[in-house]
């Protein structure tokens, strides 16, 4: 019996194109490259690839619960479309329980495991390719990353890949040199078992889940170039899977309309810069990640698409969307609430049915569902399995 030879890596990529090329994209989704589930290594970059020659995004939407968790899987299946999940490091103490001591990220560490494993184990179930991402981690916030990482490494020993598809590192308020540096310092370590890297350089503004750039000089919100270039050259020299946050006057949280100046059209600049550095002009050799995107207009995230952006962050609209449902609930059953027994039906009339936390919870996952699809609408990323 003859045993059966795995192709390499390099071949599996010539025959990805070669398909893709021979087929037309209308035959093809990505389904047909990447399987359902939690996306790790090469995988992660072909649903990028995907994406940047389909011209669409996937919304990055931070959890803090199964509860949302599985809301932003559900609308992703309904609208047939992957996703990517992220937890901030406050969000991963939530997940943990606000009872737990996080004096060393250990509530954070074990919050993150835990929304990880859960969306491992449900996203198959949802039929829905998923990168499962951690979000912002500063400098401080370092042994709260380190404890991610021993767990992809642990994972990885016994599994073969990683439990994370990614994790991104925040270190945008140090200086340039100290930032690339960290960055590729983690990623020599990261890339061997296939997690990608996300990084900013320039920074995102404004205030969100224990990030706070308010009082950050206007200048830093618009990275250069140059900078983004020094970026490309350090970490591909390690390997091809990293994105780059790139600051184009982004903020966090919710702003009024003329507060904020975006110039998506630097993100093309940073394209062609980087392009002709390396010898391969009219493409898109980066792939870039759009930060702070709540509040922002359909015009400038189509710009930002354009340009080869394949991950933007909502979280401030999301967050909102998930109170709705549940306020309007409480509000319209207002009088069924206020007691165990006793409504508008009867004096004796039960209000278990309203007060059980899956009716009116559930509320909240319809009205999150919905604003993870108008996410996915605004990004192109409709029907693309």
């Amino acid at each position: 019996m003859t045993s059966m030879i795995r192709p390499s890596k390099a071949t599996e990529r010539v025959f990805y194109r070669t398909i893709t090329s021979i087929l037309p994209s209308s035959t093809m989704g990505i389904l047909d490259i990447v399987p359902a589930g939690v996306l790790t290594g090469d995988n992660v970059r072909k649903l990028f690839d995907y994406a940047k020659e389909h011209k669409f995004a996937i919304p990055a939407i931070n959890v803090t619960s199964t509860s949302t968790a599985n809301a932003v899987l559900e609308a992703a299946r309904d609208i047939k479309s992957p996703i990517i999940i992220q937890v901030s490091q406050g969000g991963a103490a939530y997940v943990a329980g606000k009872g737990l001591a996080n004096d060393k990220q250990q509530a954070s560490i074990l919050g993150a495991i835990s929304a990880a494993q859960h969306v491992r184990l449900m996203a198959p179930a949802y039929g829905v390719p998923v990168v499962m991402h951690s979000d912002h981690c500063a400098e401080k916030l370092l042994p709260w990353f380190d404890g991610m990482l021993e767990a992809d490494e642990k994972h990885f020993k016994e599994h073969g890949e990683p439990l994370f598809s990614s994790h991104m590192l925040d270190l945008s308020e140090d200086p340039k040199e100290k930032n690339i540096e960290i960055c590729a310092k983690y990623f020599k370590r990261m890339a061997p078992i296939g997690l990608w890297l996300e990084m900013e350089i320039g920074i995102t503004g404004g205030e969100e889940d224990g990030v706070d750039n308010t009082g950050v000089e206007n200048s830093s919100l618009y990275t250069q170039p140059e900078d983004v270039y020094d970026v490309y050259t350090a970490l591909s020299a390690i390997g091809p899977n990293f994105s780059i946050a790139a600051a184009f006057g982004n903020v966090h949280g919710v702003y009024k309309p003329g507060n904020v100046k975006l110039e998506p059209e630097l993100l093309g600049k940073h394209q062609i810069h980087t392009a002709d550095k390396i010898g391969k002009k009219d493409t898109k050799p980066l792939y870039l990640v759009f930060h702070g995107g709540s509040g922002s207009t359909k015009e400038e995230i189509s710009t930002a698409v354009g340009h080869g952006v394949v991950k933007m962050n909502v979280d401030t609209d999301t967050q909102f969307a998930y109170l709705v449902g549940i306020r309007d609930f409480v509000t319209k059953k207002k009088d069924y609430l206020s007691s165990q027994v006793g409504n508008p039906d009867g004096a004796d009339k039960p209000n278990k049915k309203y007060y059980d936390p899956r009716v009116w919870v559930r509320e909240g996952e319809k009205t999150l569902s919905k604003r993870v699809e108008e996410a996915c609408r605004d990004l192109g990323n409709v029907g693309q399995l």
